[in-house]
C-alpha cells in the first residue's frame, strides 16, 4: 500500500487542511496526545492559529500482550477499561491494578517532563480539537475525551490523519465531531500509512511545546 504521509509533521499539515473551517475560531484549543500526536498537533495549531497543549494518556497493555490495549488512563484521573478484551484475555483485577500502578507513575513523570510549571490550558467553554497521529484501538483517545468531558468544553472534535473506517461511529457517543484524512477499510496499523513512523522522543515533544508557547528551548 502507498504510504500517504512522509512523517507526522507532514500528516499534521494535511490534517490542518481538513480543519480549515476552524481557522480564526475564537477560543480554540488543540490538545495533542503525546508523544506521537504532538508533531501532528503542533502543525494543526500553527495552521489554525490555536493554542496548543498536551493531554497525557497512557495505554494499559495486557500483561501477557503489552501492545494490545485493555484500556487507558489520562490526565484528570480518567480511566477507560475495555471489559470485553479483559474478559476474553482472562485478566484478573490484581493484574489490572499492577498495570495501572506502573502507568500512573509514567503519566506523572510525563506531566512533569512535558508541562513543567506551565499550567494546563483552560478548557471550560472552549472548542477543543484532540489530535493524535492516528487511531487503532481508540483506547487512548477515549480516555482523553472522557477526561475532557468533565472539564466542560463547549465542543470536542477528534482529528487524526488516519483511522479505521468504523472509527467515526465508535466515537459518536462522546465526540461532537470526528475528522480523519484517511479512513481505510483495509486498516491494519497506524504506521502503515507513514514513510517515517519512528518514535517521537521526549526532547522533540518538549521543543515543540516550548516553541508553541514562545519559550526558549
Amino acid at each position: 500500500m502507498e504510504r500517504q504521509f512522509k512523517d507526522r509533521r507532514a500528516a499534521g499539515r494535511r490534517l490542518a487542511e481538513a480543519l480549515q473551517m476552524y481557522v480564526g475560531h475564537a477560543d480554540l484549543l488543540v490538545f495533542a496526545l503525546p508523544r506521537g500526536g504532538v508533531p501532528v498537533g503542533y502543525e494543526v495549531a500553527r495552521a489554525l492559529g490555536a493554542e496548543l497543549d498536551v493531554l497525557i494518556v497512557r495505554k494499559l497493555g495486557l500483561p501477557t500482550q503489552p501492545e494490545l490495549a485493555m484500556g487507558a488512563i489520562s490526565s484528570g484521573d480518567a480511566l477507560f477499561l475495555n471489559e470485553q478484551i479483559i474478559k476474553l484475555a482472562g485478566i484478573k483485577p490484581n493484574q489490572i491494578e499492577e498495570v495501572l500502578e506502573q502507568e500512573r507513575l509514567e503519566l506523572a513523570r510525563r506531566e512533569t517532563l512535558y508541562r513543567g510549571s506551565r499550567p494546563i490550558a483552560r478548557i471550560e467553554g472552549r472548542t477543543v480539537i484532540v489530535v493524535d497521529d492516528g487511531i487503532a484501538t481508540g483506547a487512548s483517545m477515549r480516555a482523553a475525551i472522557l477526561a475532557l468531558r468533565g472539564k466542560k468544553p463547549e465542543r470536542i472534535i477528534i482529528a487524526v490523519p488516519v483511522a479505521p473506517a468504523d472509527a467515526r461511529e465508535r466515537f459518536r457517543d462522546i465526540a461532537d465531531e470526528f475528522i480523519s484524512v484517511l479512513s481505510p477499510r483495509d486498516f491494519q496499523a497506524v504506521g502503515q500509512f507513514y514513510e517515517d513512523f519512528s518514535a517521537t522522543e521526549d526532547d522533540e515533544v518538549r521543543t515543540l511545546l516550548a516553541d508553541a508557547h514562545g519559550e526558549a528551548h
